[in-house]
């Protein structure tokens, strides 16, 4: 008994019996897992390019591969790991970013998603159409989340274009629309049918439907129109066809269902100052709204044109001047801001923005009729930092 036990202590630490095969070197390594991954044995493929990383770390391709395969099966937390060797070994890792970002969301991590996305943007969003769409649809869905819904509509707008109703679309723009901070999985399922009509009002709209738009937003406001943000919603798609007294009634109703909405305050007070009929009401909306959101740069925009046709030069560039912090790359906050400079005979600083201004408003169609501005929102990216 002593010698078994003896020999059961002193086996598993024996040395083990050599082998007559050697190791694979690398370079083998690396061209059986791209033979693997484009016979699609992906199993194999994984197996390798994790035996290759581990002989040569600093191997990118390997990482973005395997960070490629992964995200494919939905093994999110290991296409995680992959893309993060993947930026920390290449040169050129961009498109990374949205996986990256892509990995976070469905993995829960919000924050660290939304910092993904950004850093991606700020690179100029490289990758190929299928990822540049299903990025900035999950953005979108992010911004929404964070309440940033301007910014959302933007990514959303070019997908609802080109896809239609869609249903991933229609309730994703119906949240956003109607100003709901959360993404699909968690709003509560008995808003879905209010969601989805004011999504696919959203939608055909995008399509310049405008018959379907009202269609839906018509049935919106007959079973929701007690809830917030439903006539402002209608508002807006009564702007986008131009039908602009039936858009300022639904902003008024809007108000008597949510008093201190801020986003209707500014519509009213664009609306009163385009007619110039009411400036006095429209200062009022403007300023009621800035106080409201301090950090809406339509407000302070909306504030700064009022007060500059009532010739209060001086604060109306101090509101243009908070609106262009806060939008920097807005053309028309630049325009407004150069013409209050030059009545306060500011001639550099007129020049400058005007300068601003020229060289953004081919992009933004900053003149076009609201219809036109829905179908052709600018392509600069950088505006939803």
């Amino acid at each position: 008994m002593v010698w078994a036990l003896t020999l059961f202590l002193v086996l598993p630490f024996a040395e083990p019996p050599q082998t007559t095969g050697t190791r694979p070197s690398f370079s083998e390594l690396a061209r059986q897992a791209d033979e693997a991954r484009s016979a699609d044995k992906l199993p194999d493929a994984i197996r390798l390019y994790r035996e290759a990383v581990r002989q040569r770390p600093g191997w990118s391709e390997g990482w973005w591969w395997l960070g490629s395969i992964y995200y494919e099966q939905d093994r999110f937390p290991e296409a995680q790991e992959s893309f993060r060797h993947f930026v920390a070994t290449s040169p050129d890792a961009t498109a990374a970013y949205a996986f990256l970002g892509l990995c976070e969301y469905e993995t829960r991590h919000f924050d660290a998603a939304r910092r993904y996305f950004s850093q991606w943007a700020l690179k100029g969003s490289p990758g190929d159409d299928r990822l540049i769409e299903v990025a900035f649809f999950h953005w979108a869905l992010l911004l929404t989340q964070e309440g940033r819904f301007p910014q959302a509509l933007f990514l959303l707008q070019k997908a609802a274009e080109q896809h239609g109703p869609n249903p991933l679309l229609i309730e994703a723009m119906g949240l956003a629309w109607l100003q709901m901070r959360h993404i699909p999985e968690d709003y509560p399922p008995e808003q879905r049918e209010m969601v989805w009509l004011a999504g696919s009002a959203a939608v055909f709209a995008s399509r310049s439907d405008f018959a379907r738009t009202q269609e839906y937003a018509a049935r919106l406001v007959a079973h929701y129109g007690d809830r917030s943000n439903v006539h402002y919603f209608r508002g807006m798609m009564y702007s986008f066809n131009s039908q602009l007294e039936e858009a300022e009634a639904e902003f008024r109703k809007e108000l008597d269902v949510t008093p201190a909405h801020a986003s209707a305050m500014i519509q009213l007070a664009l609306a009163q100052y385009f007619s110039s009929s009411q400036l006095s009401e429209a200062r009022d909306f403007a300023q009621k709204a800035t106080a409201l959101e301090p950090k809406n740069p339509l407000g302070h925009y909306a504030l700064g044109t009022i007060l500059l046709a009532q010739g209060e030069a001086q604060q109306s560039a101090q509101e243009l001047e908070l609106a262009a912090k806060l939008a920097p790359a807005d053309a028309k906050v630049h325009l407004q801001l150069g013409r209050a400079y030059k009545k306060l005979g500011r001639t550099k600083d007129f020049e400058h923005e005007m300068a601003v201004f020229t060289a953004m408003k081919d992009k933004q169609n900053v003149f076009a009729t609201p219809e036109e501005k829905l179908q052709g929102l600018p392509k600069n990216m950088e505006q939803v930092k």
